[in-house]
């Protein structure tokens, strides 16, 4: 046998091929351990794994690169394992040209699509998918971000998220987002469709409306309620809505209204504030986990002011109402009227002191007031929105309560220890 002759047997006995093992079953402490043993034995290089639980039942994939000379005696060992183990096994060849397409698509963008709802069906994850499929995306995980929902005690954990992992580039991102929210207002589910990139991941400044957002109602009624003067408040405010008058002017009748009314009268609204579903958890959380929050209000620094002292809330902008001598409202307001662009004027004010990129805020609104910021910010949620806002958005929550807010940042139940409980 000739030199050239020996060069080609050693090249063909140092052949490498790529092998998928797949190992479904029930799961159990040490059977990813056994089977990395075996792998680990033939010095076999991992190229790819991945597992999932689903009600203890394992799904595990591995993708090895291993020579030819030991792949047939690490597949017989790796079958005399899973039977010992009482789970199935499978193997099948990748071909290098199919393993390197695969590896050029690791390149595409990623992105997150949140699904959130009280519970969720067949029929709404498959409205989800289908408009992910028809828009070219290929789905890489699926995690649920909730507990699971108790059987015997059906009022335990009344919510459900699940984590979409997606890649590729869709076609039409803004016809995708459309269609997201058509279905979010017929099938009682909400979304949140995300790039999956660093500022995704580094959230740092959360700025919230106030009026029907973490509260849930409208001081300025509340105020005119006790005023004597509902009906009066309630016409202008409709005329704003319709768009016959701007937010300042409205905001300047509305007010004057407001004179005479003494100052204890809003002590007493502000203890009795009635708090929106889901604020305490989400606040105890931000804080734990280091978030800046700020509240951006068309309503009044003395209730905002309460929230703060309550919730360590670290920024109140909101307009402040004139006081006498005498403690009595006197229908005036001090400085500038916080509207919508003094929001998204405070939203970038605050990010720039707090060295913020603004991809790394968000902006949590239900009103039209509230639009410029929920734009501009790297994450825009309308919550219980009207439906204007909700059609400009491109996240809302409709069906939970404000700690829904909490998934679209990719938070899990399962890490939030006692604070994460219902």
């Amino acid at each position: 046998m000739s030199c050239t002759d020996g060069w080609d047997f050693f090249m063909i006995m140092e052949q490498e091929e790529q092998i998928l093992v797949r190992i479904t079953g029930q799961d159990r402490p040490g059977l990813t351990a056994s089977i990395m043993g075996i792998l680990a034995k033939y010095d076999a290089d991992i190229l790819d794994i991945g597992q999932a639980d689903i009600h203890s039942t394992l799904s595990l994939g591995i993708l090895i690169r291993i020579d030819e000379a030991h792949s047939g005696q690490v597949m017989k060992e790796l079958l005399f394992k899973a039977t010992e183990l009482n789970v199935n096994i499978g193997f099948s060849p990748v071909s290098d040209d199919e393993y390197e397409a695969w590896v050029g698509r690791q390149g595409k963008h990623r992105y997150i699509l949140t699904l959130v709802g009280r519970s969720l069906s067949a029929r709404q994850i498959e409205a989800a998918t289908q408009v992910v499929a028809e828009q070219g995306l290929n789905i890489d995980s699926i995690i649920r971000l909730t507990g699971r929902k108790s059987i015997k005690m059906p009022g335990k954990n009344v919510r459900a998220c699940l984590q979409l992992s997606l890649r590729g580039t869709p076609k039409d991102r803004s016809r995708m987002q459309g269609e997201l929210m058509r279905i979010s207002s017929t099938m009682d589910i909400d979304f949140s469709f995300q790039r999956d990139d660093m500022f995704r991941r580094m959230r740092r400044l959360i700025c919230f409306d106030m009026d029907s957002t973490l509260i849930q109602t409208e001081c300025i009624d509340e105020l005119a309620e006790r005023a004597g003067v509902g009906a009066q408040v309630k016409a202008i405010t409709e005329r704003a809505m319709r768009g016959e008058i701007d937010f300042k002017e409205s905001f300047t009748q509305r007010v004057a209204l407001l004179k005479g009314l003494d100052v204890s009268v809003m002590q007493d609204i502000a203890e009795h504030l009635p708090i929106t579903e889901g604020v305490d958890r989400l606040m105890t959380i931000l804080k734990r986990c280091g978030y800046k929050i700020a509240i951006l209000s068309g309503g009044f620094t003395y209730f905002g002011e309460y929230l703060q002292r309550r919730y360590g809330i670290d920024y109140v902008y909101a307009n402040e109402l004139e006081i006498d001598e005498d403690g009595k409202l006197t229908g005036r307001y001090v400085g500038e009227i916080v509207d919508g662009h003094r929001k998204l004027e405070l939203l970038k004010l605050i990010a720039q002191v707090e060295k913020v990129n603004l991809a790394q805020t968000i902006a949590v609104g239900d009103g039209a007031n509230d639009l410029p910021m929920l734009s501009e910010a790297g994450l825009g949620i309308a919550f219980h929105a009207k439906p204007r806002v909700v059609a400009n958005a491109k996240q809302s929550i409709n069906t939970i309560g404000l700690d829904g807010v909490l998934y679209f940042l990719g938070f899990k139940d399962s890490y939030l220890g006692e604070q994460g409980k219902l």
